[in-house]
């Protein structure tokens, strides 16, 4: 028996078990129904699997969707359901109920606890499945939340902790983003991920996948600080001000030096957490002046400082160097500075999706993409039967040579089908054609709708219309996505609702997303695709041949239905198909690269913002590292000792780790490599005991935590935009034969170490060399903006307006919409 035979015969026995028990839970009353919930959940605290409950409850929830919606599920839609919860996609036509067939796991799944999210791709859908389907899980005890763009951060954590939360994908991944840059574990919103049902799973896993969520930060950061910082280190003196370790390429402050940049800089402490920036311009401009070499390490052309590949001698055209040396080089070199890193969090929807314990979809097209399906998410796309056969006519391709001719006989063909009462929906793939064939109907007098997928709303209301006798709607192939198309009085006589493809999308599956339109539920209808030689998709594989010998037949006018024309179109979308997996691929194969050392870092800073007791477990083992690398730098190989630089280490020090005349080369020269490093770290140790007394715990505590997050915040954000401008270069590399993707894992992972010794420096030198206030707030690095993936700009945060704010009419909402205030909340009441 085939696997897909197998899991048929599973889903029916399933199906057969919960019709079962239909009359035994029809004569339950509301309150022992709503009773059962309580009992399931006691159950599951008890031992039992959801899988156990899996025919009881859906049961329950099946009789509750009678009672509260009066809505009893099919069947069928008891197997979507099942599917559902299994962790797969249910691919379920147009009008078979998707959204009554998600509320059967849904109920299942949110009995232990964890939170179930269903995902939309509208906030529209959002709201709407929320208010309907949550009238069913109130019903049966339940709490249902709603999270908006617009909402708080109390709001959304109100909305995140109800048994059930409606959310848009964007905004799920933003606030996983944003609450990994919070500094106090009480500003989270979201709770652990545990499982989710994606509507529309093909529109948010496949055609978003290729385009990364991104917060990025205020750009205009302070150039002017590098030219400041670039002046002062100009003015120091080596020896005197500063020391220079070649071997490790750093440059660390004497006392003398520090003294003068405060003086300079008009500030008591450069050590102090309020200077950290400051200090951090000082460090990089050190560099970029006394260990950088122009034409050497890199070179200037064009008002650009650009790398020196070491290695290779070759210019390394789109990387920069990272943690600000790359500005601070361009302060020294007197070119434009260009601004500091804006991206400040990012993630793609398959890896934000992949960190959900379960997770399961429901669409009416994800056959075509089950490779993607199985291979990234690990889901298997299983058929779910029609609840009543289909007999919707499907016909064969009319092809044309121009597309002159095409438009002409698509608004023939409407104007024939509105004439007899035949509701039509057109569907387009661009705005611009479905103007073109808005002015062809105009011009005959046809009144029609036209649609893009832009205002949800009007959409889906104009959408739900749209199967009224003689009416027109003109539609992106993409716009009313969710909505149903309910056929009006006497539509069935005119032949049900057609739908007129007027191209081939290049993806199958959109072009089966617009036929499923007409013939739900067992109505009649007809689909009917126009195409033409010049379309951009026949253009792809080559139509010259075709369209010369239709002209040599004088066939500029007429159509021809040709099963080769069909099929070669066919074999044309499952290459472009083909090419787009590869595409978002390869974006999930780097973004894995950036995956790995997201987890790590966001771990590290949750266990901080968590962390109830003393966090010097934590950032011992940091001083440690710290002291291990300078020693085993300076005093490498006891063979060696002659070259030992025993000088650069107490240098390091006492720039960064103790006091002044704390310890001195004669007190380490007699001493092995290891010796060395246990004799600093029991100093630094000893002025740590010291430091920590100086507060009370609690304080010293929060100065530890304050110190922690804002260093691995700047160096996280940092490394985030050297990985961006390693990335935007890295495909540069296959011109020499070299692979780009294994370039920026390895490099990638070269930069994270250096990232992670860089956060150990820092964390060292401000415990040990700060001044410890005790009124130190913990900040956050930078507010960044959410940049909404399909709009590119910044998503705003609606403000509420308060009724006495005078605000004059043509002024924009202060509520962030964007509208002017007479088209938003200063509508007339």
């Amino acid at each position: 028996m085939n696997l897909e035979k197998k899991i048929a015969n599973n889903l029916e026995k399933k199906a057969d078990q919960i019709e079962a028990l239909a009359d035994e839970t029809a004569k339950l009353s509301d309150d022992e129904l709503r009773a059962k919930t309580e009992e399931f959940k006691e159950r599951y605290q008890n031992g039992e699997t959801l899988d156990d409950l899996l025919v009881e409850a859906f049961a329950v929830a099946r009789e509750g969707g009678k009672r509260a919606l009066g809505m009893f599920p099919f069947r069928v839609q008891l197997m979507g359901g099942i599917v559902l919860h299994e962790g797969n996609i249910a691919e379920m036509r147009t009008g078979e109920g998707k959204t009554l067939t998600a509320t059967l796991p849904v109920y299942l799944n949110a009995l232990s606890g964890g939170g179930v999210h269903v995902v939309t791709v509208n906030e529209y859908l959002s709201q709407r499945d929320a208010e309907e389907m949550g009238v069913l899980y109130n019903f049966l005890g339940l709490s249902v939340g709603l999270n908006l763009n617009a909402l708080s951060s109390e709001e959304k954590r109100e909305a995140y902790a109800a048994d059930i939360t409606y959310s848009t994908n964007n905004e799920l991944g933003f606030d996983y983003l944003r609450d990994n840059m919070v500094v106090y574990k009480e500003q989270m919103v979201q709770r652990p991920l545990s499982y989710a049902v994606i509507d529309e799973v093909d529109s948010i896993l496949v055609d978003e996948a290729r385009t990364p969520l991104i917060i990025s930060g205020q750009a205009e950061k302070s150039t002017i600080l590098y030219v400041r910082a670039n002046s002062f280190v100009e003015t120091m003196t080596v020896e005197k001000d500063y020391t220079v370790d070649i071997k490790t390429k750093s440059v660390n402050m004497t006392e003398e030096g520090m003294t003068k940049g405060e003086k300079y800089f008009d500030v008591e402490n450069l050590f102090d957490l309020e200077n950290a920036t400051l200090l951090h311009h000082i460090a990089q401009a050190l560099k970029a002046n006394y260990t950088m070499h122009l034409d050497v390490d890199y070179v200037v052309q064009d008002d650009e400082v650009l790398i020196v590949d070491q290695f290779t001698g070759r210019i390394m055209k789109g990387r920069r160097f990272s943690e600000g040396l790359h500005q601070a080089l361009e302060a020294k070199e007197g070119v434009t500075i260009q601004n500091e890193s804006q991206t400040m969090a990012t993630i793609t929807f398959q890896n934000y999706f992949r960190m959900y314990k379960k997770l399961s979809g429901m669409t009416g097209t994800a056959k075509t993409e089950e490779e993607e399906f199985r291979d990234i998410y690990n889901m298997r796309v299983i058929e779910i039967p029609t609840n009543k056969p289909i007999i919707r006519d499907d016909r064969a391709d009319l092809i044309y040579t121009s597309i002159d001719a095409k438009f002409s006989a698509v608004a023939d063909d409407i104007a024939t089908r509105h004439a007899n009462g035949q509701p039509v929906l057109v569907g387009t793939v661009a705005i611009e054609t479905s103007e073109v064939i808005s002015h062809k109907l105009k011009r005959r007098g046809i009144p029609h709708s036209v649609l893009n997928a832009k205002q949800h709303e009007r959409e889906a209301e104009i959408i739900q219309f749209a199967g009224e006798k003689g009416s027109v709607t003109i539609a992106t192939n993409m716009a009313g996505r969710g909505t149903d198309i309910k056929l009006g009085e006497g539509t069935i006589e005119a032949g049900g609702l057609a739908v007129i493809g007027t191209e081939r999308h290049e993806s199958r599956r959109i072009d089966n997303q617009l036929r499923g339109r007409a013939g739900r539920q067992g109505d009649p209808g007809v689909t009917q695709f126009y195409l033409s030689m010049e379309d951009e998709l026949m253009k792809r594989f080559g139509s010259d041949n075709m369209k010369s010998m239709m002209e040599r037949f004088g066939m500029d006018d007429e159509a021809i239905q040709s099963k080769m024309v069909s099929r070669a179109v066919e074999s044309a979308q499952k290459r472009v198909e083909g090419n787009n997996f590869d595409s978002r691929k390869q974006v999930l194969q780097y973004d894995d690269v950036l995956r790995q050392q997201r987890e790590v870092i966001y771990k590290q800073r949750y266990e901080v913002i968590t962390a109830e007791n003393n966090l010097r477990s934590v950032i011992e083992p940091m001083i440690q590292n710290v002291v291990n690398f300078v020693v085993q730098s300076n005093a490498p190989r006891q063979e060696d000792r002659e070259e030992w630089n025993l000088q650069g280490i107490i240098d390091f020090v006492e720039a960064n780790l103790l006091p002044e005349d704390e310890i001195s080369v004669d007190d380490i020269k007699n001493m092995e490599t290891s010796d060395i490093q246990d004799f600093i770290l029991e100093k630094v140790k000893e002025a740590y005991n010291e430091k920590e007394t100086l507060l009370p715990e609690e304080e010293f505590n929060e100065f530890q935590k304050v110190v922690l997050l804002r260093v691995v915040d700047t160096k996280w954000v940092d490394h985030i935009d050297a990985m961006d401008h390693l990335r935007d270069g890295i495909h540069l590399r296959a011109y020499g034969q070299i692979d780009p993707l294994r370039e920026y894992q390895s490099e990638g992972f070269e930069m994270f170490e250096a990232m992670i010794n860089s956060i150990d420096e820092d964390v060292a030198r401000y415990i040990m060399k700060a001044e410890i206030r005790q009124n130190l707030e913990r900040e956050q690095v930078a507010k960044g903006d959410a940049i909404d993936p399909n709009e590119g700009k910044p998503v705003a945060k609606r403000q509420p307006v308060h009724k006495d704010q005078h605000i004059g009419r043509n002024d924009p909402c202060p509520c962030g919409s964007g509208e002017k205030y007479k088209n938003c909340h200063g509508k007339e009441k």
